[in-house]
């Protein structure tokens, strides 16, 4: 991607939450529904709207004004995902892909890294991709790790596969983990042309093919120091940190397609509502609960912002975000009926995207196997 300039006019005027978001609805409406489909069902990857909604500050809501942001939070940050995916939850995804690298970024305790990628992750200048998932898996006891990596003077030497990396390229950033041969683990960014990663195509996907989604292969990668966002002594208290909003800003992708949901909840019951009243998921029911979860992702985001928000309460509505986006879903296909079925409607695409926000990492088996263990941490401190 070609850099812009570090400032820009219609970055700096879209300082307030409402300014911003109806910017960005705007784009949406403009630049992003009438290629959605293209996007699903051709894998095309939508670089000329990420570009746009980067000149807006799309990706810099949640980012401190000091390293390049606009410093509006985290709710506001989800209510963008949240935006793109009415029409699109590829694009979400790689909304989320980007923000969530900026909010690595952010929280990083090496300055150096900070300095060098932060800015221009929160301002599009570079797009990046996160790879966490195995590392998130394998923490939670669900998987090997697969990148592995030794130390080399201040920095490191890396090797390994990671099957599903989204939103990279060759002149992209992917944010990784690797276990370390000498005790611990180390997170990291690099470039998709550094010398010996290679990226390859996955095998086709029902949903989510324009997400640039690649296997990347690491070959004895050199990491310099300054590419390190947490170094073995670092990283427990380094992921307690920046778990909570990697699992929130999730939240985008599910009301996205929840409020795209309704919406064709309510077109089919312009003519079919005699039908429709007998099926079980009705629009205005599906609406108050959504309502209800977007106060909640107000309120933790707010409290993770502070740094003070309690994890278990994240899982949860995480997962409950989760259970509804399949309902919701599900409800517009049957209201829709044949027609939902067709490939032109974006109904059965809502459904495949909602199927994916509830296996991507952390998948709703994975929320629920969490808050299990979490659960009986608990009690067992009570009972002591």
């Amino acid at each position: 991607m070609t850099t812009r300039p570090d400032t820009s006019p219609a970055l700096h005027s879209a300082n307030t939450q409402d300014a911003l978001i109806g910017a960005v609805q705007s784009l949406v409406k403009s630049d992003l529904a009438p290629i959605a489909a293209a996007v699903d069902q051709e894998g095309r990857y939508p670089a000329e709207f990420l570009r746009k909604l980067a000149d807006i500050g799309g990706f810099a809501a949640a980012v401190p004004a000091a390293d390049g942001g606009l410093g509006l939070g985290l709710a506001t940050q989800i209510g963008i995902i949240g935006e793109a995916g009415r029409e699109c939850g590829s694009t979400a995804f790689l909304i989320w892909c980007q923000t969530t690298c900026a909010h690595y970024l952010r929280h990083s305790p090496n300055p150096a890294v900070r300095a060098r990628h932060l800015s221009a992750v929160a301002r599009g200048e570079i797009l990046a991709g996160t790879g966490m998932s195995n590392t998130v898996k394998h923490l939670s006891g669900i998987e090997n790790i697969h990148l592995k990596a030794r130390r080399e003077g201040d920095g490191y030497v890396v090797s390994g596969s990671l099957p599903w990396v989204s939103n990279v390229g060759n002149t992209h950033l992917a944010i990784v983990a690797a276990s370390v041969e000498d005790g611990g683990y180390v997170m990291f960014a690099v470039r998709g042309d550094a010398e010996g990663v290679s990226l390859r195509p996955c095998p086709e996907f029902s949903g989510l093919e324009g997400t640039r989604t690649l296997n990347i292969r690491m070959k004895d990668v050199s990491i310099p120091a300054q590419d390190v966002l947490a170094h073995p002594g670092q990283f427990k208290a380094y992921m307690d940190a920046i778990k909570p909003g990697f699992v929130l800003g999730q939240l985008g992708m599910g009301f996205g397609i929840i409020e795209g949901s309704l919406r064709t909840i309510h077109e089919s019951n312009v003519t079919t509502a005699h039908v429709n009243q007998f099926l079980d998921d009705q629009g205005d029911e599906l609406g108050r609960e959504a309502a209800a979860l977007r106060a909640s992702a107000q309120r933790l985001s707010e409290q993770t912002d502070t740094g003070n928000v309690a994890l278990i309460d994240v899982l949860r509505l995480r997962l409950a975000a989760s259970e509804l986006t399949l309902r919701a879903a599900n409800s517009a296909v049957l209201h829709a009926g044949a027609k939902g079925y067709l490939m032109r409607h974006p109904a059965q695409r809502r459904l495949r995207e909602a199927v994916f926000v509830a296996i991507v990492t952390p998948a709703l088996k994975h929320l629920r196997k969490e808050i299990h263990a979490l659960e009986q941490a608990s009690a067992k401190a009570r009972a002591a």
